[in-house]
């Protein structure tokens, strides 16, 4: 099963070239990347543990919750992570026309922008579920963010300890790692996150964000 899961990813790599599915590199670097915020004291527990590891993040936030939570989008902000967009109801791709999904990409664009951030170019698809049509527009102006490790913090048939294990087997340099900061992942990633920046931090790795 695990063998399938890492051909199926090359497989993506392969079909996919234009999106980014890692960072190349050999030096001991994580991109760390948050999904679904920002959602109140959710996303400000994760900027707290960013912080104690010197941890820089790149954050995949849906339109309404930045303009739901203004404050919380700015702490991001100040906070020196990087912010990517992930459409404005967080919508899937696979399942929705383009003209509608591409004007809910704008409308999440818009919300960035009049939080003067307008140099915000990073885009991932909710789900990671986006048509070669809708794709096509999108990498005019941005660049389609994947990613190399899933944790699956929101899944609730793994425990915690399942996924922080899967997660630290998966990383390697490089690799851009998917958490989110939703209220559906919160008791799993809770976990995982700390424990899983003690881990590569003890190793000497730093995180950075998504350029």
């Amino acid at each position: 099963m695990e063998i399938k899961r890492i051909k199926m990813t090359k497989l993506f790599e392969i079909l996919f070239p234009k999106y980014i599915w890692r960072i190349k590199t050999s030096e001991k670097k994580i991109y760390l990347t948050f999904d679904d915020g920002p959602i109140p004291e959710v996303t400000e527990w994760v900027l707290a543990e960013l912080k104690k590891f010197g941890a820089k993040a790149t954050f995949f936030c849906v339109g309404e919750n930045i303009e739901n939570n203004p404050a919380v989008f700015e702490k991001i902000i100040k906070s020196g992570h990087a912010i990517g967009n992930h459409t404005y109801n967080h919508l899937k791709g696979w399942e929705t026309d383009d003209e509608s999904y591409l004007n809910n990409f704008s409308f999440c664009q818009y919300a960035i922008e009049k939080n003067n951030l307008s140099h915000s170019l990073l885009f991932r698809p909710p789900y990671g579920r986006i048509k070669k049509s809708q794709a096509k527009e999108i990498l005019k102006s941005h660049k389609i963010v994947m990613w190399s490790v899933l944790t699956k913090d929101y899944d609730v048939k793994f425990s915690p300890e399942e996924c922080l294990k899967r997660t630290i087997n998966k990383t390697k340099p490089g690799s851009i790692v998917l958490f989110h900061d939703s209220l559906k992942a919160e008791k799993n990633m809770k976990y995982v996150l700390p424990n899983f920046l003690k881990h590569f931090y003890d190793l000497g790795y730093e995180f950075e964000v998504i350029n």
